[in-house]
């Protein structure tokens, strides 16, 4: 099991929104490159960025921000917000992100992602972000027709390194995660699935670790870690 510490990039700033209201944005760090860094030494593996700027224009946006990140540790970075090309796959995985997280493109442009896999392998995430049962796109603003699961099962033989389940109406709201749609969708499928949204205490790390039976492998901690709710060593035991 992977925790995720998340980096939300607003306007250049590391940032943590409410339900994906992009005006509702309390700014953590405004050096992302140095929350990076702390991330590090806190001990975890993985760092978990998103350009939201970038998830609204479909364009890169906060590109200094991110290389910054990149620059600041030698941790592996998945990364999302913006990415609707191959070309911007490729230029981000140059950069040194590990990992490319396709969400907008994998509804609307689904061929892209088994392009993307099929010329980097393991190294591209489908994140599937949900109001109830329905995918949301551009950087939440609208809501798709795809249902979540017909999603996921439509990549199960692309070569998906991992699909992120973000449920929207709990991220950053510390309500915990919605383990019952995190569950159902590890089933439903065997692409591996990383949990995000809501996440309130240790008993949400537990929760994903004991889920890992399931096929529910990591999970995507915010707002719980900058508010202090969750502290990171206290949280990097329940992995072990």
């Amino acid at each position: 099991m992977i925790i995720y510490p998340a980096i939300d990039l607003k306007d250049g700033k590391c940032v943590r929104l409410h339900k994906g209201a992009m005006n509702a944005a309390t700014v953590y760090n405004e050096n992302p490159a140095a929350q990076a860094a702390d991330w590090a030494k806190a001990g975890f593996s993985w760092l978990h960025v998103v350009d939201l700027n970038g998830a609204i224009d479909g364009r890169p946006v906060n590109v200094d921000a991110v290389r910054s990140v990149i620059e600041a540790c030698d941790l592996p970075i998945q990364l999302g917000g913006g990415i609707r090309s191959l070309k911007q796959v490729e230029d981000w995985l140059s950069e040194g992100v590990s990992r490319v997280i396709l969400g907008t493109a994998a509804v609307k442009n689904p061929a892209l992602v088994r392009e993307a896999c099929d010329l980097f392998p393991n190294q591209i995430v489908v994140g599937i972000d949900a109001r109830g049962t329905r995918v949301a796109v551009e950087g939440w603003v609208e809501e798709s027709d795809m249902e979540v699961n017909d999603l996921a099962v439509m990549f199960e033989d692309a070569g998906v390194a991992a699909i992120i389940y973000t449920d929207i109406n709990r991220d950053g709201t510390g309500e915990g995660l919605n383990m019952s749609n995190t569950i159902a969708l590890a089933q439903a499928t065997s692409i591996p699935i990383i949990a995000s949204g809501g996440v309130a205490s240790l008993a949400d790390v537990r929760a994903v670790r004991d889920a890992s039976r399931h096929g529910v492998t990591g999970v995507v901690i915010g707002t719980a870690l900058y508010d202090g709710a969750i502290d990171p060593a206290a949280a990097l035991r329940e992995t072990l």
